[in-house]
């Protein structure tokens, strides 16, 4: 909180951001400054919670209802604020807020490090118990169920990854829960399955012709930390990868695009070495992650205001690619233009986004990495066509 400029904090009013503005508020002689910003659609929408916090503490909250066309318009500029392809919608309503608050002050703190730390994220704990549940068969059945499944779900592409006509009703056919089941049912182990589970999509090589699967931490045991725990393990992986190569990407480019420094009290190194030093059932108790924090929030924030189910910080992508992005979506992945770009394979493309269309649950991330690549080499690619002016006519 040292600065010669005004301050204020990002506020969710979940345990991250709302424990980092108790603390802010306790050591402050004057009302912390806070920022939220909120969507008509419920299921997005966390400014309510954010408020209720703010009014508890006493700060001096201010809050921004976002529609989707001004959200819509911020998506041909992500090229230029993250300078390469990240594939993470979040980026959209972090540079909205972060925009919101630097139209008052030039310095905010914010909650980001907590899941990764305080094993926040729900997909720890339900993959240890799918994990118990499927581990009591042997592998060799367990693969052999996957490939059927994986088989099924492939026999039931033709009818059912159609295109949806605009404005129509898409539907959840059976095949997307069966690729799905498959592609996790053959994993290994925990952190196999760990890995299918954080991953958008089952082999990448397919859709790059030619491409080498990449080693990276989550895919090559080599690389993996030397720790027997597979909670702790899971969480390292977190640490090291997604929150460095996404998390703490997307934070800091969308705060330094309005020129606005944005702080992360609890990645501080004696936080971080503390944390890991905590035994496991104080960092998840009971009641699920961050049991530490929790307790700690417990005396300044009422648990009615904090505790409810965790939801991302993100924005209805699925329904407005089948909605107002369709235009630009279709233009972006049009198979003719992926041939003479030459990089992606335009089938699998195709298949994949039709999927989306037809509302298979699981299609939604890969096919807005694929956007936001083909957005990326359309803004910077030497031989890239000109910009397309269909995200101009988008309309909510």
């Amino acid at each position: 909180m040292i600065a010669d400029v005004d301050m204020g904090a990002l506020l969710s009013g979940g345990i991250d951001s709302s424990a980092v503005v108790a603390l802010m508020q306790k050591t402050s002689a004057r009302p912390v400054k806070t920022f939220t910003i909120g969507f008509e659609d419920p299921e997005f929408n966390e400014a309510e919670h954010a408020a209720a916090v703010a009014s508890h503490l006493g700060t001096e909250h201010t809050e921004l209802y976002v529609t989707a066309h001004q959200t819509l318009e911020l998506i041909p500029r992500l090229p230029q604020i993250y300078d390469e392809p990240l594939a993470d919608a979040s980026a959209i309503p972090t540079f909205i807020v972060s925009q919101l608050a630097r139209s008052h002050v030039t310095v905010a703190l914010s909650g980001d490090g907590g899941d990764e730390l305080f094993g926040g994220y729900t997909r720890y704990l339900s993959t240890l118990r799918q994990w118990d549940k499927w581990k009591r068969y042997p592998y060799a059945l367990r693969h052999g169920t996957a490939t059927a499944m994986g088989w099924l779900a492939r026999a039931g592409h033709a009818g059912s990854d159609r295109p949806v006509a605009p404005g129509q009703r898409p539907h959840r056919p059976l095949f997307a829960k069966l690729d799905k089941k498959s592609r996790r049912l053959g994993a290994r182990d925990p952190l196999d399955l760990f890995a299918r589970v954080s991953s958008y999509y089952g082999d990448p090589t397919r859709l790059v012709p030619g491409a080498r699967p990449v080693a990276t931490a989550l895919t090559d045991p080599r690389l993996q930390p030397r720790v027997r725990d597979p909670l702790q393990r899971m969480m390292y992986l977190d640490f090291v990868g997604f929150m460095v190569d996404d998390i703490l990407v997307k934070v800091d480019r969308a705060s330094m695009a309005v020129s606005l420094e944005l702080r992360s009290p609890l990645l501080d190194h004696r936080i971080v070495e503390f944390a890991w030093s905590l035994p496991l059932e104080q960092r998840i108790g009971p009641g699920g992650g961050k049991y530490v924090l929790r307790r700690l929030l417990d005396r300044y924030v009422p648990r009615t205001l904090t505790e409810r189910p965790k939801r991302g910080f993100n924005v209805p992508i699925a329904e407005w690619l089948r909605g107002p992005l369709r235009p630009w979506a279709e233009e972006l992945l049009d198979p003719a233009r992926l041939r003479e770009q030459g990089l992606l394979n335009p089938g699998e493309v195709r298949r994949l986004w039709h999927q989306h269309l037809a509302g298979w649950g699981n299609r939604k991330n890969i096919v807005w990495s694929l956007l936001m690549f083909q957005a990326w080499l359309d803004t910077w690619g030497d031989a890239a066509p000109q910009r397309s002016p269909a995200l101009a006519s988008a309309r909510p």
